[in-house]
């Protein structure tokens, strides 16, 4: 994703533009400023900024009038609107016409921050989704791993120096659904072996004696069932890469037959005395401590060391939050191809809760939200937080416990609770706002239907309507 947003600021007020310009430019961001709709419907034309912050109330043409003006030159662009008090409700009414958020005059400098980093990702999985979800694809298919997070980049370029090398043993390591296979893949795609097979297995998943057949083959009558003779993975595989999932979890029998191949690039059959070449590369993964399995005895400390020639850790997504509403996107472009559907957003709001969420299943996880929510909820055009689940509508108030009672304002967070990775204080009310504007629109004003999509009651929901003045 571009690390420079494009941002055009539309304030009458000098000083806004002043202050906001300056805060925005120190953070990286390349900024054009306007005091009127008609220069920043100029300014739009020739410049092309990914994210415009609208005010409310502009000589000549409105800010209303503007942001109809400006979503017609530009769908893409994405619209926080600001209002001083009192004009909050034509703030909303923005929402309604395609603005994506509001800020409220006079607001700190961190909401400002934030609210221009959600527009920026929501502006990016747009362009994304509208013009590039191929390149995701293509990217994802040619072993590329997707990704911004310095985190991402750095195994990125560890994959790229791995697959120069044509035999180096590579362990994975990482927890269930961060993407083990998919960097075993890129290992093999990006190598000189990419022509060959790439076969995995599962070492958890079978008992020694299948194991081992699976990996070395069999010879007929090795064993009762062994009818034919049967070529391992090993062999299969020759030229190409084989992948051992869960290799902690392999037999002590299996470890011993892994290190002689590893060590001679030979191994035997099942049952068979003749030697047979090994020209694979292996790469192994695991989500379990092996170095504390070696030192309980569970797994051999000469095989850890081998195996261990190269280690690639990847953490968990939870640690690279900067890199989900990427995934998302490229998730939601594999699933718009596979089931002919046209999602091409991601609601501001959405991306927040998401980012917030601390992804127990991590990259696994986000994939089966997505698909899950094309599933379900039938044809729409942006994902929003009443598609997501409960789980990751919460993540907010989880965060926060106060934010969860109905007699406290979600704007003010218990002090003993941190705030989620990337999400600021002061974002929860902004945040839980809009987040009701939304299910009101969706609900077509319906206060019961509202407070069930947003899992609230609806004495709940009456509560934080007249808290955040919404009609």
């Amino acid at each position: 994703m571009s690390t420079t947003p494009r941002v055009l600021v539309v304030d009458d007020e000098k000083l806004i533009r002043w202050s906001v310009s300056e805060r925005l430019t120190r953070k990286g961001c390349q900024v054009s400023v306007a005091e009127t709709g008609e220069r920043a419907l100029e300014l739009l034309a020739s410049e092309k900024p990914e994210v415009m912050l609208l005010d409310v109330r502009l000589p000549g043409i409105d800010g209303l009038e503007t942001l109809r003006r400006a979503l017609v030159l530009q769908p893409d662009l994405v619209v926080v609107m600001m209002s001083a008090h009192g004009t909050v409700d034509i703030a909303v009414e923005g929402m309604k016409r395609g603005a994506v958020d509001f800020l409220s005059k006079p607001f700190p400098l961190a909401m400002l921050d934030a609210a221009v980093a959600r527009a920026h990702a929501a502006a990016e999985t747009r362009r994304l989704l509208a013009g590039a979800g191929t390149e995701l694809l293509t990217e994802a298919s040619e072993g590329g791993l997707v990704g911004r997070s310095p985190a991402i980049e750095r195994i990125r370029a560890m994959v790229g120096r791995i697959a120069k090398s044509d035999f180096a043993t590579v362990l994975v390591e990482g927890e269930s659904g961060t993407g083990k296979e998919v960097v075993a893949r890129a290992i093999h795609i990006q190598s000189a072996r990419a022509s060959k097979p790439f076969l995995c297995v599962n070492c958890a998943a079978l008992p020694e004696q299948l194991l081992e057949s699976e990996l070395f083959g069999h010879e007929r009558g090795a064993f009762t069932d062994a009818r034919e003779q049967k070529v391992g993975l090993f062999e299969a595989a020759a030229g190409g890469t084989v992948m051992l999932d869960e290799v902690g979890d392999m037999p002590p029998g299996g470890q011993a037959k892994l290190l002689r191949l590893l060590e001679n690039r030979t191994f035997r059959r099942v049952g068979g005395v003749s030697e047979m070449h090994s020209d694979v590369r292996v790469v192994a993964a695991t989500n379990a401590d092996l170095e504390q399995r070696v030192s309980e005895g569970r797994f051999r400390a000469d095989l850890y060391f081998r195996l261990n020639v190269v280690r690639i850790q990847i953490p968990p997504l939870r640690e690279r939050e900067e890199d989900v509403p990427l995934l998302a996107a490229a998730f939601i472009a594999r699933y718009n191809e596979e089931m002919k559907r046209t999602l091409r957003s991601i609601s501001p709001s959405a991306l927040a809760l998401m980012t917030a969420y601390r992804w127990p299943g991590n990259v696994r996880e986000l994939r089966n939200l997505i698909e899950r929510a094309l599933i379900l909820h039938g044809e729409f055009d942006e994902l929003r937080p009443e598609h997501l689940p409960e789980a990751v509508r919460d993540a907010l108030s989880a965060a926060h416990p106060a934010a969860a009672h109905a007699d406290q304002p979600m704007t003010a967070p218990s002090t003993r609770a941190g705030p989620a990775p990337g999400v600021h204080p002061a974002l929860l009310g902004s945040m839980e706002r809009q987040m009701i504007c939304e299910a009101l629109e969706k609900s077509g004003g319906n206060q019961s239907e509202a407070a069930r999509l947003l899992g609230i009651s609806r004495d709940t929901l009456r509560y934080r309507q007249k808290r955040h003045s919404i009609a």
